[in-house]
Parts: C-alpha cells; sequence; structure tokens
C-alpha cells in the first residue's frame, strides 16, 4: 500500500485530528486563491455578483429572491473549480494533446457553461418583474 502524499507544513494524523478541520479549511482557501488568481472568469463572476449585488438592493429582493440567485452563483463558482482542477490534472497527466484529455476537458468546461447558462435564467427570471 502507497503511503498518502502529505503536503508541506502538513501535521501528522493522531493527536491532531481536531485541528485537521481547520487544516483543510486553509487548504480550501488556498485553492480558492489559486483558481482567482490563475483563472480570468472568477475576476468576472467577482464582478457580475457585484452588479448582481447593487441591482439586487436597488430592486428590494425579497430573501427568495436572493436565495434563488444566491445558489446557482455557487453552482457556477463550484462549476468553474471543478473545471480548472480538471484542466490541472489533465495537463499533469499529459503536455501532448491526447483525445480522451482533451474531450475531459471539453465536458468541464461544458458544466461550466451549462451552470452559467442556467444562472442567467434566472437572473432574468427574479429581475424581469423589478423592470
Amino acid at each position: 500500500m502507497r503511503p498518502k502524499a502529505q503536503r508541506k507544513n502538513e501535521l501528522p494524523m493522531g493527536k491532531h485530528k481536531k485541528w485537521m478541520s481547520l487544516v483543510n479549511f486553509v487548504y480550501a482557501i488556498e485553492g480558492v486563491l489559486f483558481l482567482m488568481k490563475t483563472e480570468r472568469n472568477p475576476v468576472i463572476y467577482l464582478v457580475f455578483m457585484f452588479i448582481l449585488g447593487v441591482l439586487g438592493i436597488h430592486c428590494h429582493l425579497t430573501l427568495h429572491e436572493w436565495i434563488a440567485l444566491i445558489i446557482p452563483m455557487s453552482l457556477v463558482w463550484m462549476a468553474e473549480a471543478l473545471n480548472t482542477a480538471i484542466e490541472l490534472l489533465a495537463d499533469e497527466i499529459s503536455e501532448e494533446k491526447r483525445e480522451r484529455l482533451g474531450k475531459a476537458k471539453d465536458v468541464a468546461a461544458g458544466g461550466v457553461l451549462l451552470a452559467a447558462l442556467g444562472m442567467a435564467a434566472v437572473v432574468v427570471i427574479v429581475f424581469l418583474p423589478h423592470l
């Protein structure tokens, strides 16, 4: 059995189990920061979120309308993160063009597109009555 790969500064399991949740949270934040630094789309999403927030406040959205916006927005972020992870893994496996790895990347990018289209539909449904 192969030993689990250990990250730098990772605490060994055992007495420190209660701290592992905090350590994992820090790794997750590092992942989000990496996503923000290396990808262009998350910056666009932040601008879009800001604009929606300002419009939402201006239109006095209800709690349910805010929830209707937050859920698909979160799905877009999650899809983008998974897409980036798949791209990184595919590039790590092989730098040369391989058809199946290319298809995997295309499918992951398609997932982001579908999430974004769903988000756009929700934005129209939520804001249309306020115009």
